[in-house]
């Protein structure tokens, strides 16, 4: 058919039935290849050679993509790994690390580092090369492979204790109740007083800490210091090293008093026993308790003698602390665990699972009726102590929390985290008081003031410690004086607004209010 030109005035005409309509633009079946051909020939369609050129990426486009290509490879990986069943074994993991012609242990690994590293190369390897290795798996590896891809329960399950523990939380919630009966008498009668301000006495403090100054400082160990505290009555303080020493020192002016080889390896923790005798007095009670990465936590009279060793943890351990009753001593593990002994009997009367990693540290209200529990994944748990119960989860913090400290009243939880912010719990409304961002890093230690819980104290890796007060915490002192990460801190209980710091630099530090500032203010 041959187009023909068309009246705009004439009536659109419907093509006849089973006729192909002719549209602006198309070509017909059949004419395709003869349309193109002719295209080409008149210059209209634009062909590329086989050896055209070919433009590279430019040279940050190239770099952003092969970034983006070892990213994705890396994430792959890690799916891998996540969905790789090695042995909870580490005589297994070793055994299938030879069979890989792998070394069975590097320097300085341990038994989780161990497995990680095998689940990467068995991730890496692929299935088919991993059993061409390692041969096929065995029942027993079956089975443990078809526990660990289980899908978790969320049921509530309890464990039936011993009736050392029954005994043990009865006494304690005799305590605690006893506690807090005299905590709310004194702060009612506190209340009721014509002459105490609060805010007052607020505002003075205040003004005190805005003086702080370093007033003493001294070389306390060969290797970097992991902790300090204060003794309850505030006239010894003592340290805890990487090198295993620990030391007791007089204050203020930190002439040393004791030394002691605690442990072969690293001081993760220290603390003095609530009823800690002067070390010229009763030498054979319990003055202290130290932790270290050995998993092994021990009693010291104030003397230096060592009283008893408490074993059962199967990984190292973190921070450590009394009960304020004094019969028991809280334990948290890179187990995953942590325990309270019997500091007469050595018995484990508790081993608390409730973290899907390491646990760090430990802490007990002062009335004795709350724990709480800091773990690498990233909340804090506390616990009823006379029944058992996860009571309140801290859920909040974005990294490992590796710090925590209950103020005076009982009813406040401060934690330190890894993703450099301190948080303050309202344990009564179950929620954040105030979120403390100061630090430019990691914070090691926080602690309450143990006598009214006026300011709170923490420290960090930024080599710095920051004084936070008033209701809502607001920053008062930044500590600053350490050339290292300070990695342990205490406030004193004598009123006196004393503060001890050990850092990586290996000194202990002592700060407090300066006289000359003082008096400058009153001029």
């Amino acid at each position: 058919m041959e187009p023909t030109e068309m009246d705009e005035d004439a009536p659109f005409k419907l093509p006849v039935a089973g006729q192909q309509p002719l549209v602006f633009g198309a070509i017909r079946p059949g004419d395709s290849a003869a349309a193109v051909a002719a295209g080409v020939a008149a210059g209209n369609i634009m062909r590329q050679e086989a050896d055209a050129e070919v433009l590279d990426l430019p040279e940050a486009s190239a770099e952003h993509m092969r970034k983006q290509q070892e990213l994705m490879k890396e994430i792959e990986l890690r799916r891998k790994m996540k969905a790789t069943v090695v042995p909870t074994n580490d005589s297994d993991v070793r055994r299938m690390l030879r069979q890989l012609k792998e070394p069975i242990t590097l320097f300085g690994e341990r038994e989780m580092e161990r497995r990680d590293r095998l689940r990467k190369m068995l991730a890496d390897m692929g299935e088919e090369r991993a059993v061409a290795a390692l041969g096929p798996p065995t029942e027993y590896e079956m089975e443990e492979a078809e526990q660990a891809v289980a899908v978790p329960t969320t049921e509530i399950f309890y464990t039936e204790g011993s009736q050392q523990l029954k005994a043990a939380r009865h006494d304690i919630a005799h305590f605690s109740l006893r506690r807090a009966a005299l905590r709310l008498a004194a702060a009612r009668r506190q209340r009721s007083d014509p002459d105490e301000d609060e805010v007052a006495a607020g505002e003075a403090a205040a003004r005190q800490l805005r003086t702080m100054a370093n007033q003493a400082s001294e070389v306390g160990d060969e290797r970097p210091i992991a902790g300090c505290a204060f003794s309850p009555d505030g006239s010894q303080l003592a340290t805890g090293a990487w090198s295993g020493t620990l030391k007791v020192w007089a204050m203020p002016r930190l002439h040393k008093q004791l030394t002691i080889k605690a442990h072969a390896e690293r001081i993760s923790g220290l603390a003095w026993h609530p009823q800690a005798p002067s070390t010229a007095e009763r030498p054979q009670t319990v003055a202290l308790a130290t932790g270290a990465t050995d998993a092994t936590a021990k009693l010291w009279s104030g003397e230096g003698k060592l009283l008893r060793t408490f074993a059962g943890h199967a990984d190292r351990l973190g921070r450590i602390a009394f009960h304020p009753m004094g019969r028991h001593l809280g334990t948290a593990s890179f187990d995953q665990t942590w325990r309270l002994w019997d500091v007469e009997t050595g018995a484990c009367l508790l081993e608390q699972e409730g973290h899907s990693r390491a646990v760090y540290a430990v802490a007990f209200q002062d009335d004795g009726a709350l724990a709480a529990s800091a773990g690498m994944d990233g909340i804090a748990r506390v616990w009823d102590c006379r029944t058992g119960r996860n009571i309140f989860t801290c859920q909040g913090h974005v990294k490992a929390v590796l710090s925590l400290d209950f103020s005076p009243s009982g009813v406040l939880l401060a934690t330190g985290s890894e993703d450099n912010t301190a948080r303050v719990w309202d344990l009564r409304k179950r929620g954040v008081l105030a979120i403390l961002p100061g630090h430019t890093s990691l914070i090691s230690q926080v602690r309450f003031e143990p006598n009214d819980g006026r300011y709170l104290l923490t420290s960090g890796y930024d080599n710095t410690s920051r004084v936070w007060g008033g209701r809502r915490f607001r920053l008062l002192r930044t500590l600053a004086g350490h050339e290292g990460k300070v990695m342990g801190s205490d406030v004193s209980p004598d009123g006196a607004f004393t503060i001890a710091t050990t850092g990586y630099d290996r000194t202990i530090k002592v700060f407090a209010p300066d006289p000359l500032a003082e008096l400058d203010a009153q001029q």
